[in-house]
């Protein structure tokens, strides 16, 4: 489903999958989404009209999946213990297969230009960073538990990782330790925010959105609204909000706040000004697809 990031009205629903979702991804430019799913496939679709681009078949449940940063290849993982990277140049290839994954993954990412990937396992400890050229392992970032959640910041400077009780912060280029936090309770997810990092946000069992200093761990504002667990987390890419997802079946857009002084002129009567005429022209034209048939359309602006 797609929505609004301003404002969260429904703009549109991606129909063709046959079993739950686990995860789904925008490209840098948002003009393609994919999507993997407990029914063997990982799918690419069109962003501004909602048709099914390429359905890409696998063995096993498809618990993760990620667009490079040049938008040319997608990284899925899952049940099967294997990556897979597809290039959307040529949909219908074979992909590149990197094998060895120690356990069943949750979650992948690109850094380093496309040079690196990463992947978490949800029954080992530990983020495995793979070279992409040679398909082995270069380093492994060791936590206690299994990372169920695995976010390389916008500035490519950090890797945030959340297992149980723990959020750290890696240094995605020399792969050392440069933060760690305990926390109130078991967080399935975190996110640094992009703009300033000066802070983070976190989400688990306890059902709140927690607010964090960043440098000094400390709390510093807390969200309560959800009636189930937090199971992920994100800042929008300006960091002026930041969602999140629960088992409640709610998705909630929750307002950053100025920064600083500086910030004060984008708000205004409390609302965040942000520019999204260009996103509304985009999507103005997003369709439904049913039974290989254009639905109406539906507009991304209430006027």
């Amino acid at each position: 489903m797609l929505r609004n990031g301003e404002t969260g009205d429904w703009i549109g629903t991606f129909e063709g999958h046959k079993g739950a979702v686990w995860s789904c991804s925008l490209d840098t430019n948002a003009l393609r989404a994919a999507s993997g799913s407990a029914d063997f496939t990982a799918k690419l679709w069109d962003a501004l009209t909602g048709d099914e681009l390429h359905s890409f078949e696998h063995k096993h449940i498809v618990r993760a999946c990620a667009f490079s940063e040049d938008t040319h290849f997608l990284l899925t993982g899952g049940v099967e213990k294997v990556l897979r990277i597809f290039d959307l140049n040529r949909p219908d290839a074979p992909p590149r297969e990197v094998e060895n994954s120690p356990g069943s993954i949750r979650t992948v990412a690109w850094l380093h230009s496309d040079q690196t990937i990463l992947s978490s396992c949800t029954d080992n400890g530990g983020v495995r960073l793979w070279d992409v050229r040679t398909g082995k392992i270069v380093q492994t970032l060791e936590t206690k538990l299994p990372v169920t959640s695995a976010e390389v910041s916008q500035d490519g400077r950090y890797i945030t990782t959340a297992d149980g009780t723990t959020v750290k912060f890696w240094d995605a280029n020399h792969y050392g330790l440069v933060k760690s936090y305990d926390m109130p309770c078991n967080m399935e997810s975190a996110s640094l925010e992009p703009k300033f990092g000066n802070k983070f946000i976190a989400g688990g069992e306890d059902m709140w959105i927690h607010v964090f200093d960043f440098n000094t761990g400390e709390e510093i504002g807390c969200n309560k609204g959800h009636h189930g667990p937090v199971h992920c987390v994100r800042f929008s890419p300006g960091g002026e909000s930041y969602a999140s997802g629960s088992e409640d079946g709610t998705i909630r857009i929750w307002q950053t706040g100025p920064q600083n002084l500086e910030e004060t002129d984008s708000f205004v009567s409390g609302k965040v000004k942000v520019a999204v005429d260009e996103v509304a022209r985009k999507v103005e034209g997003f369709h439904i697809g049913k039974e290989g048939k254009t639905g109406n359309k539906e507009k991304a602006s209430d006027g």
